[in-house]
């Protein structure tokens, strides 16, 4: 299968899986804010890795439920988009918000003490003659 249909079976299917989570009623995913990041599919169609994010609960719990509901989550998914084989879902945590967060603050500890980390003050224009 080409890339680009590959690209385009992977968002499509990143939008129904949005879609399957958002209908489970499953407590350990009503804890926080649960964000599907991406969606990576083999070239075979055998595994579809979903990455998801939790901000504001127990995103282990969050992980444990979703693949637990995999089988679930393939048959939805197969239903929806009317395809045949439908991938194996494995569901894991996306740290990729933390990483982000942890690199800001290691970068605001390298700013000197009395730097705000905004853009130099320039003059406004006022006090400048004009030509």
């Amino acid at each position: 299968m080409p890339s680009k249909n590959q690209g385009r079976l992977a968002q499509d299917m990143k939008r129904e899986v949005i879609g399957v989570i958002g209908q489970m009623k499953d407590p350990r995913l009503a804890g926080g804010l649960l964000t599907v990041t991406r969606l990576s599919v083999t070239q075979d169609l055998d595994l579809a890795k979903v990455y998801i994010s939790v901000l504001g609960g127990d995103a282990a719990g969050a992980v444990a439920a979703l693949n637990r509901a995999a089988g679930h989550v393939r048959s939805e998914i197969s239903r929806r988009m009317h395809i045949r084989k439908a991938p194996r879902f494995a569901f894991c945590e996306d740290d990729g918000a933390a990483y982000a967060a942890h690199i800001n603050q290691m970068l605001a500890g390298l700013r000197p003490a009395g730097e705000a980390g905004g853009p130099p003050n320039e003059p406004d224009g006022e006090d400048t003659p004009n030509p």
